[in-house]
């Protein structure tokens, strides 16, 4: 990547994501294969006069962890980390691995013991984040293996970036503005409907959303953006689902799950490729059987899918559900400590009912 689209890339996480200002301490997390964005970031934050704290893994700690920790050592929760996502006013999380499958051979259940370890943690970001006393925001840097990973060259895979954060255009921040007062306004007409009743392929189901808010994902905390998302009423999704994409947890991969839910609850789950997995991500805790949040993808700008969520779910002419832990500034109620998403193509014939009108047909809006 070259310097110039990385210091662009930085600006716009600085001044548009985060909106940091003069004084204000932020978290920057990442890999050290991620260390050119670091720099230009960590510049950047002090140009704005704030305080950057940095912390980067090395290439195998995870799995080393994994490996090597005891049960006590999994289930320990940090004072430290406590402390500092209860007291920076922002934190970035920077995406790039020096592996994607560097936890493919490790024990679900070692992973979701460290899971339920960090729920703590994880609840202050997001009720911080719903209350607008956190700023955080999750971005990609392109790196060798999240290419691979995609099926994509590096530079393929640096161009596919580029263009779902719309880094392409002359004035990015100008674009995500305007395209943002679209996602508003699809949010703001979805807030006054009650049900919503999805058809896809092998896919039929219902919930109820009224009362709770949508939000348009406009890039701030997430980079790139690009969706509108809600929780539902916990006990009000029935029906069942195929999801049409693989679903990807800790970098191993779950083919073609199928889901029926009665009263939110899943009650019969399927995989083709993966299914212990699956299954072992169901029994978390209480509410990893039930639909913390559903989501349209509306970025034009992503148009394949790259085996990476944080593209994936934004992805035009998709919708997706993310089992366990609702976002508070949703209204969702729902609490667990996993948060998976699980993407379904609505592009060849899909359809979106809100209040028995239908509202969204072949992968776009009609409202």
């Amino acid at each position: 990547m070259s310097d110039i689209k990385l210091n662009k890339y930085a600006k716009l996480l600085v001044d548009y994501s985060l909106e940091l200002k003069k004084g204000d301490q932020v978290l920057i997390q990442a890999e050290d294969v991620s260390q050119a964005l670091v720099k230009e970031v960590y510049q950047e934050v002090l140009k704005k006069g704030g305080h950057p704290l940095v912390i980067t893994k090395f290439a195998e700690q995870e799995e080393l962890f994994y490996k090597y920790a005891s049960e006590e050592q999994l289930k320990y929760k940090s004072p430290f980390i406590k402390h500092l996502m209860k007291n920076v006013d922002a934190s970035l999380k920077i995406l790039g691995n020096n592996n994607t499958k560097n936890l493919a051979g490790v024990n679900p259940e070692k992973i979701k013991m460290k899971a339920i370890a960090q729920k703590e943690i994880s609840e202050i970001v997001m009720n911080r984040a719903a209350e607008g006393s956190l700023n955080w925001n999750l971005c990609q840097f392109p790196t060798q293996a999240d290419a691979q990973e995609a099926g994509m060259s590096l530079i393929d895979y640096r161009d596919f970036v580029y263009k779902a954060c719309h880094l392409d255009k002359e004035d990015p921040i100008a674009y995500w503005k305007k395209f943002g007062k679209e996602l508003e306004r699809i949010a703001s007409v979805l807030n006054q409907k009650n049900e919503l009743h999805f058809i896809a392929e092998d896919t039929d189901l219902k919930c109820k959303v009224g009362g709770r808010t949508w939000v348009a994902d406009k890039g701030e905390e997430n980079y790139p953006g690009g969706e509108v998302f809600t929780g539902p009423i916990e006990n009000s999704v029935e029906g069942k689902i195929r999801f049409s994409f693989p679903g990807i947890y800790s970098g191993q991969e779950i083919k073609d799950i199928r889901l029926e839910f009665k009263a939110g609850k899943v009650v019969q789950a399927s995989a083709a490729k993966g299914e212990k997995l699956l299954n072992s991500l169901l029994e978390t805790d209480e509410g990893a059987r039930y639909v913390g949040e559903v989501a349209v993808g509306c970025n034009k700008g992503i148009n394949k899918f790259s085996r990476n969520m944080l593209f994936d779910e934004k992805i035009g002419g998709t919708i997706h559900l993310a089992l366990g832990r609702s976002y508070p500034e949703t209204g969702g109620e729902n609490i667990s400590t996993i948060h998976w998403d699980m993407l379904c193509d609505m592009k060849n014939g899909g359809e979106i009912y809100a209040d028995g009108e239908l509202i969204y047909q072949a992968g776009e809006f009609i409202i």
